[in-house]
């Protein structure tokens, strides 16, 4: 892993305020400390961290921090970003030489196509995003390549089935699963009881059975009722009236 070099300037100022007027004028205010250091306040500019820290190393690139004069050798342990915006605000700088071993999260990625699983419907499910890694600082790998090519129903790859490049170990439990492919996922549609469907059948025909019923009731007492109504209306025959 080649070296990024990134002027940082010592002496700033610290405080809500100061960082504050730093950000405004395009700086990240930062600290950079280890080896026994005390804390050492720093700013660098926010364009060349941002160039530093987005090449394929990412977080893990080695940087040598120009401090006017010196050179530190140094890695961005912790970056604190805006919660809204997402922009850099502080970044700390672990001191480390070439030969120690620091530890690292390294992206893992995975790659080919799972041609046999997805024919099955299944779904590659990935349980196992950066892997904690043991390495001087120019033998850790910018990320972790996982075959997935043939990848089955059922099929788990585990931690101890990743090829670590030399020099880089992990603390990381091997039976730890990194991809699964799983089984075809489950519809809502077929999480329907079984029977239920039948149930719902006959209780639609039921309740058609009952209003048909109650149609039926109901005409013939409508009908009794205008009989009678015509009936004490018709005039009264002439017989009666003698």
């Amino acid at each position: 892993m080649p070296e990024i070099t990134l002027v940082a300037e010592t002496g700033r100022p610290v405080g809500s305020r100061p960082s504050g007027r730093l950000r405004a004028a395009g700086k990240i205010p930062g600290v950079m400390y280890g080896h026994g250091n005390d804390p050492v306040p720093v700013a660098v500019d926010g364009r060349a961290l941002r160039a530093a820290l987005t090449t394929d190393a990412g977080l893990n690139a080695l940087l040598s921090l120009d401090l006017g004069g010196r050179t530190q050798l140094a890695m961005a342990k912790e970056v604190q970003r805006d919660p809204v915006r997402g922009r850099v605000v502080h970044v700390d700088f672990l001191i480390v030489s070439r030969d120690e071993v620091v530890t690292a999260d390294v992206p893992i990625t995975l790659v080919g196509e799972a041609v046999e699983l997805h024919k099955n419907e299944g779904v590659v499910g990935q349980e196992l995003f950066t892997l904690t890694v043991h390495a001087t600082p120019a033998d850790i790998p910018p990320h972790l390549e996982v075959d997935i090519t043939n990848l089955m129903v059922g099929d788990t790859i585990r931690v101890g089935d990743l090829a670590l490049p030399s020099g880089v170990t992990t603390d990381v439990d091997a039976e730890s699963a990194v991809v699964l492919g799983q089984p075809p996922q489950v519809r809502a549609a077929d999480l329907v009881p079984e029977g239920a469907e039948e149930a719902e059948e006959a209780a639609e025909e039921e309740e058609e059975g009952a209003e048909a019923a109650a149609a039926e009731g109901g005409e013939a007492p409508a009908a009794e009722a205008a009989e009678g109504a015509g009936d004490a209306a018709a005039p009264p025959s002439a017989e009666s009236e003698h």
